[in-house]
């Protein structure tokens, strides 16, 4: 066989890898893998996933993310072909629709390298990464930003920015009840009701925010500073302790669960509980 008939041939396994792929076909996937494969995924562990079976296993997962809208497909791709080793390299858009939009630059990095057994060539090692990019790492910073974007909104009364990066199924525990507020519906309601018992400027900040920010998930914790007037004129002030959990989705954190309370007050005077 002659090189070029190497490289279309192992040009076509890819191209109906990819296909597999997209098909969620499990068992095309795996064709024309060789049985002692080595695979460097973009997800852990770090040694891989080695043999056939490992690299069976990592799949379903990465199916349904297909099935969510995904998108995978080659925009590049090159194969340098010898008598019984070849490899190929390739760059692919691969992500959601939105996320694609946002960093429309963003490629999947792929190197195959390709052993020729009784006369087939067979997929022997296979490398995933993504090029490391500060902004889709920069968690912190986004979800600091979007605390002093609530700070703003809450300082101009503005209702409709507070409730921006809020998720639809929040999950909100308050220190005033119903104690539990469940949707974006009932946060917002919340929080309109604590802007209508105030007539001048309020203010809210988190003097000393911490956040730490992994992946698609962030938490940021702090002592929620507020001041305000009440309606008859008079200055109020506020400290509770505040927790707040984000998660990204298709490139966007949106806060899924806050935890806001003030410490119990031990009252000397308070008849004791009774032991249980």
């Amino acid at each position: 066989m002659t090189d070029k008939t190497d490289q279309q041939q192992i040009r076509e396994l890819i191209e109906h890898w990819v296909a597999a792929i997209r098909a969620r076909d499990l068992d095309g996937v795996i064709a024309r893998h060789a049985e002692d494969i080595v695979m460097f995924d973009v997800p852990p562990p770090q040694r891989g996933a080695r043999g056939l079976s490992e690299y069976r296993g990592t799949w379903p997962d990465f199916f349904e993310w297909i099935a969510s809208g995904a998108v995978f497909e080659i925009v590049e791709l090159d194969v340098v072909a010898g008598t019984d080793v070849a490899y190929a390299v390739a760059l692919l858009r691969c992500g959601h629709p939105a996320d694609l939009s946002a960093t429309p630059d963003q490629r999947l990095r792929l190197s195959l390298g390709l052993v020729k057994r009784a006369d087939e060539w067979l997929v022997q090692h296979e490398h995933h990464s993504f090029c490391y990019v500060a902004d889709l790492y920069r968690g912190e910073e986004s979800v600091r930003e979007i605390h002093q974007g609530w700070f703003a909104d809450t300082a101009a009364k503005n209702l409709d920015g507070i409730m921006n990066h809020i998720a639809p199924d929040v999950v909100s525990y308050e220190h005033e009840a119903p104690l539990e507020y469940i949707g974006v519906e009932e946060v917002r309601e919340m929080c309109r009701s604590g802007l209508d018992q105030t007539t001048g400027q309020v203010t809210w900040t988190v003097p000393e925010l911490q956040v730490v920010a992994r992946d698609d998930l962030a938490v940021a914790w702090g002592l929620n500073h507020m001041t305000a007037q009440m309606p008859d004129g008079t200055p109020a002030e506020d400290w509770s302790r505040g927790t707040r959990v984000f998660r990204r989705n298709d490139g966007e954190w949106t806060m899924v669960h806050q935890h806001v309370s003030h410490p119990r007050v031990h009252n000397p005077s308070a008849p004791e509980e009774p032991e249980a």
